[in-house]
């Protein structure tokens, strides 16, 4: 099937067309900017939530247990799932998609694994790219699941309207480890395994480590205790993420739209500029100016200085 008529089956919801063009986009197939360009008119309208926190925390079974709450309103959901990458064939190894299985038979629910493929912040780098094919399919509510690999997963932020960080209660005593990270990006936090032993002192923790009285804020971020398994405290986790959406306003999710839309661009150009000065002739160039500093003619820094005046 040709793009132009995956992009028709697309704008009129058509989850085949939908995944074949997220294929496309993956594999960086020749002409994949040309589809971004062509569906981004009919983007702009989704409200995305990203689900970060370290590995077993339980971010896949919460989110099949919260999917649920906003499909009785009638929201059309899809679920960006980024997984580690396989060794074999580069592609996503599918463990959360496995475990949301409970929202697989759902028309209104499309679930899709990302392959990280080497990021280290958590989310595929086409995770945005396929969030804008999934708003023009018609999905008005976008919700990224990150691999949970730790600090480094703040790159949730730039994705999301809305970030909720999962933590277990044998996590309390990784508060501190976690302020330097997720602890800032979170909107909502979520204590999840609710059930277990220390779930008290991980909600204290949490407490602590954002000492709502010294911030100047507007939001403190709630603590939501859950016991995904059995769908307890899934209500309240709603109830947050629907009072921090009412917070942002209308205004308030224009602005985020627009500064993702600046970093993404940004991004575009940086990752074109890169290819250009490091083709082949620019390998080359590269090499011989290497062997100047091997010769003690030059430094590193002088040499770098020279090839950015030389791109002026």
């Amino acid at each position: 099937m040709k793009t132009r008529e995956l992009i028709a089956g697309l704008l009129q919801g058509d989850p085949r067309a939908l995944a074949k063009l997220i294929s496309l986009i993956e594999d960086r197939e020749p002409g994949f900017s040309s589809i971004i360009d062509e569906i981004y008119p009919h983007t702009g309208r989704a409200y995305r939530i990203g689900i970060t926190g370290p590995p077993g925390a339980g971010k896949s079974t919460l989110v099949d247990k919260l999917v649920p709450f906003f499909r009785k309103e009638g929201r059309e959901v899809g679920i960006l799932a980024c997984d580690p990458t396989s060794p074999f064939s580069g592609g996503a190894l599918l463990g959360d998609r496995v475990r949301m299985q409970g929202l697989s038979s759902d028309g209104g629910v499309f679930i899709r694994s990302l392959a990280t493929r080497g990021s280290l912040g958590g989310l595929s780098e086409v995770a945005y790219e396929v969030s804008l094919l999934l708003e023009a399919a018609g999905y008005d509510l976008i919700f990224f699941e990150t691999i949970g690999v730790g600090q480094v997963e703040v790159d949730i932020i730039e994705a999301a309207d809305t970030v909720v960080v999962v933590v277990v209660p044998q996590s309390g005593d990784a508060i501190q480890a976690l302020k330097a990270g997720l602890m800032e990006i979170a909107d909502v936090f979520v204590v999840n395994k609710a059930d277990q032993e220390g779930a008290e002192f991980a909600v204290q923790s949490l407490q602590l480590a954002l000492r709502p009285e010294e911030s100047s804020s507007a939001w403190i971020p709630p603590i939501v205790k859950t016991v995904a398994t059995g769908g307890e405290g899934v209500d309240r986790l709603k109830e947050a993420l629907n009072r921090h959406r009412g917070l942002l306003g209308g205004e308030g999710l224009r602005q985020r739209h627009l500064s993702r839309l600046q970093r993404f661009i940004q991004r575009v150009v940086e990752e074109q500029l890169k290819r250009e000065l490091w083709d082949e002739h620019g390998q080359e160039m590269l090499a011989r100016q290497v062997e100047r500093i091997l010769r003690g003619e030059s430094g590193p820094y002088q040499i770098a200085e020279e090839i950015r005046q030389k791109l002026k």
